[in-house]
């Protein structure tokens, strides 16, 4: 499994997991998040590996589909590295304006929750 698309689908999953079944989170929170096989998820829930891999395989179009549709991840993902431009610039041309300093942090800490 390649490590960008396990990431890519474990952050599109953290953004639209509330928009899936109950089946689709369990069977793709295994596979990307904990990194069973599809074997042992299908001895997990009695069922056969196609059925599995059918399962990841729609939701993962699923996901993608949400994504082109809503960009909640892209977004997220422009907003970060704005952000990043902000610290640099601040660290570089306004080190000593701690209100300031203070902040940009209290902004990044309020993206995290």
């Amino acid at each position: 499994m390649e490590i960008d698309k396990n990431n890519r689908i474990n952050s599109l999953l953290e953004f639209y997991e509330g928009l899936l079944t109950k089946k689709q989170k369990e069977y793709i929170t295994l596979y990307y998040a904990d990194d069973y096989s599809l074997g042992e998820i299908s001895e997990e829930f009695q069922v056969s590996r196609q059925a599995v891999y059918d399962n990841i395989k729609r939701t993962t179009i699923i996901l993608e589909d949400y994504e082109t549709k809503l960009n909640l991840l892209s977004n997220f993902e422009k907003r970060n590295q704005k952000f990043d431009k902000i610290e640099e610039y601040l660290r570089e041309n306004y080190p000593q304006d701690q209100v300031l300093q203070q902040l940009v942090k209290d902004l990044g800490r309020s993206e995290e929750e």
